[in-house]
């Protein structure tokens, strides 16, 4: 892999020098944060824990990766100015891992209790009773018939056969072609 310094810019407020690189990775795929962190290291002559990758984004089709990077004075400036998702990126801090609450222990539903046999455990004395049927109660009467008795059934259509229907319609077209007989003006 070989690695192009494009631009170099110093930044003396925030102690830092911002890069813009090049990386050609023939043949190869392409390259990760850490491995462009160090061959950033060793071109620049610092050490890989002040060096940010910023962004890096490879071309489809070519071997070529660009990016940004910031190599920085010191850790703790680097730590100070980066923003977290940055540092974690870089791996230079660990990654913050929310602790679950630890609600209390749900209570257990209890088993559902075992009925008691009754019927096994005390001996019938009674001869089963047959089922009565629940009376029908009577309907009253209502003074308006029901909707049932309302309704009167629909007339009944006369069924025509397909070939009675096309021949009324065209002699229903036909007599709407005829024309009127008009009467002659003149007065014979």
């Amino acid at each position: 892999m070989q690695l192009e310094v494009l631009k170099k810019t110093e930044n003396p407020l925030l102690k830092r020098v911002e890069v813009t690189f090049k990386a050609i990775h023939k043949a190869e795929p392409t390259p990760t944060r850490d491995a462009l962190r160090a061959f950033l290291a060793k071109e620049l002559n610092a050490t890989k824990d002040i060096v940010v990758i910023d962004s890096q984004a490879s071309t489809f089709g070519r071997y070529e990766t660009f990016g940004y990077a910031k190599v920085y004075k010191t850790k703790e400036k680097a730590l100070a100015v980066e923003r977290k998702h940055i540092l974690v990126r870089n791996k230079l801090i660990e990654p913050e891992v929310k602790e679950k609450k630890e609600a209390a222990p749900k209570p257990e539903k209890p088993a559902p209790a075992a009925k008691p046999e009754k019927a096994a455990a005390a001996p019938k004395a009674e001869a089963p009773k047959p089922e009565a049927k629940p009376e029908a109660k009577p309907e009253p009467k209502a003074e308006r018939p029901s909707a049932k008795e309302e309704k009167k059934p629909a007339p009944a259509r006369e069924e025509r056969k397909p070939a009675e229907k096309k021949e009324e319609k065209k002699e229903e077209k036909k007599d709407e072609k005829k024309p009127e007989p008009t009467k002659k003006k003149g007065g014979k």
